[in-house]
């Protein structure tokens, strides 16, 4: 099979789905997206391990051979993020950072990930101010268990992606109706001065 006659759910479908971006794409599926298109190399998943390699060079139909010493360097345990809750000062910043939304809290308010919603992706640590993030190894999981994380870490991905589209799409409708507000406010100030201009000549006229 090549990759030509492939598709991206299909890669996708064998990616870990931890979402962190280490492939340099924005998730799992822009990164199976690039494989088809022949724009990536299949041994930029460290979360996968050489397994993962293995099995993307066996669907793509490539040697995953050159790529194994050095993926064997690179691969990343499995692992979670945990908010060290009595140092959080409620920025949110993590949560809008977390690519599958499995942090909760509010502004001002103690925030807490969800266990069995983190990817691991490390993805809230760079942006905490007060470095209150942790991340903790775990114990490998079972393949039913691995493939129930990724089906749920790839439909809370989408869930963000869409929300995200559409609050983008709400801000743009917002700030167009602002920028025509504020369009009428100034087109009506002009309107009011040339009437008063005119007002003032003809009085000036008629005196």
């Amino acid at each position: 099979m090549t990759r030509q006659t492939i598709t991206a759910e299909q890669i996708d479908a064998i990616l870990p789905q931890t979402q962190c971006g280490l492939c340099g794409f924005g998730g799992c599926m822009p990164y199976a997206e690039a494989l088809v298109q022949e724009n990536a190399a299949i041994n930029l998943c460290p979360p996968g391990g050489v397994k993962g390699l293995r099995t993307i060079a066996q669907l793509v139909a490539e040697d995953p051979s050159p790529f194994i010493a050095d993926m064997e360097k690179n691969t990343k345990p499995k692992q979670l993020a945990l908010i060290r809750e009595e140092e959080c000062i409620g920025c949110t910043k993590c949560i809008q950072a977390c690519p599958v939304d499995a942090i909760v809290g509010a502004a001002k308010s103690m925030h807490t990930i969800i266990t069995a919603e983190c990817t691991g992706c490390e993805l809230c640590i760079p942006p905490c101010p007060v470095d209150c993030i942790s991340i903790f190894a775990i114990a490998e999981e079972t393949p039913e268990q691995e493939k129930q994380k990724a089906n749920l870490s790839r439909e809370r991905f989408r869930a963000r992606n869409i929300r995200l589209s559409k609050e983008n799409s709400n801000q743009t409708i917002h700030s167009r109706e602002k920028n025509n507000s504020s369009s009428e406010s100034l087109t009506d100030k002009k309107a009011f001065i040339q009437e008063a201009i005119l007002r003032a000549q003809l009085k000036k006229k008629s005196s």
